[in-house]
């Protein structure tokens, strides 16, 4: 993936939703962010004093995130597997981290394993049906014809905010709480694609690499259905999940 036209497009649209994470985490010393990007959490929670460690399975977003913030411990790890000792942190954070990994309950559990007792979890991930800033993406390549390069993600299942809460339960965390956010996501039309299809990610990457008759046609129903959105932005809506270490 391309790190910095991820940190144009798609880091810019999850800074939205940095502060509510990060706000029952305030006062914690050892703070993980764990899926970290291109460090937009990070770059917070330096900013309140905490001692970092940021994780990401991508290297070249690891990268970036050590040389953007030297004040953090950056490092290449996934999960449901994280190379910590149990009780390393007083407060993990993942800002739309857990809507990627492979197990939803085994990396809850990894996730408990590694907070100490009476540390806080905290973690974002998309509503469904309310992501309108990749939705015009998404429709667009359907409209052109081309196939999805990704299938279904399994957090699927899992993302209903009663379905997760019940999950964090599973795992040992106490006081799951699920709260949404909306927003209105302003950005230039040409920039967003621009940098979201430049990005490479596996979802949208697949455009650049059509002939560009394909890539034209996707990006001639790109322009048509994001119209509607250029002055007021894209509506977006994301859950944030709060509990913490009994």
């Amino acid at each position: 993936m391309n790190a910095e036209m991820y940190d144009r497009g798609f880091a810019r649209l999850t800074r939205h939703t940095v502060a509510p994470l990060l706000a029952r985490s305030h006062g914690a010393r050892r703070l993980l962010d764990v899926g970290c990007g291109s460090g937009v959490v990070t770059e917070a929670a330096l900013a309140l004093g905490a001692e970092v460690t940021a994780v990401d399975a991508d290297p070249a977003m690891a990268e970036l995130t050590a040389r953007r913030f030297p004040g953090a411990a950056v490092l290449r790890a996934a999960l449901p597997g994280l190379p910590f000792g149990d009780g390393a942190f007083d407060a993990v954070a993942g800002n739309f981290l857990i809507n990627h990994v492979p197990d939803t309950a085994a990396s809850l559990r990894e996730l408990r394993r590694v907070l100490r007792p009476g540390g806080t979890l905290a973690l974002s991930w998309w509503k469904a049906g309310e992501m309108t800033a990749t939705a015009v993406l998404s429709d667009a390549m359907d409209a052109a014809g081309l196939a999805p390069a990704a299938p279904p993600r399994p957090f699927a299942a899992d993302a209903d905010p009663e379905r997760f809460a019940a999950l964090l339960a599973a795992a040992g965390f106490a006081g799951a709480e699920v709260e949404s956010v909306r927003w209105r996501h302003r950005v230039d039309l040409d920039t967003w694609w621009t940098d979201v299809v430049g990005a490479g990610g596996v979802r949208f990457g697949t455009i650049a690499r059509q002939p560009p008759a394909v890539t034209g046609r996707v990006r001639a129903h790109y322009e048509r259905l994001a119209a509607p959105y250029a002055r007021d932005g894209f509506p977006v809506c994301a859950h944030i999940a709060h509990a913490h270490h009994p």
